[in-house]
């Protein structure tokens, strides 16, 4: 995803701007990357230079889950929004 995209970009579900965390980057191409919602707590992956930007109900948290540990990340199961455990 390159990185003159991010001005374009809001959250899918309450249009509010997002926080942008890159876990990989490659000149102006972000490769790996976590978007979230600091409004509705959501996130969105980006992967293989892809935001994942998709409803709650068309995503399945089994694909997304070996790619947050990777980053060192987990889910929060308690929602049924794609939402992340709060670090303490």
């Amino acid at each position: 995803m390159k990185t003159s995209l991010l001005e374009k970009l809001c959250c899918p579900q309450d249009k509010s701007d997002l926080h942008l965390e890159v876990f990989n980057q490659e000149g102006d191409d972000i490769r790996e990357g976590m978007f979230t919602c600091p409004n509705c707590n959501r996130y969105y992956p980006i992967v293989y230079g892809v935001p994942i930007m998709t409803p709650d109900e068309y995503r399945q948290k089994a694909l997304e889950e070996p790619l947050l540990k990777k980053w060192g990340l987990q889910l929060n199961d308690k929602e049924k929004r794609f939402m992340l455990v709060e670090k303490a």
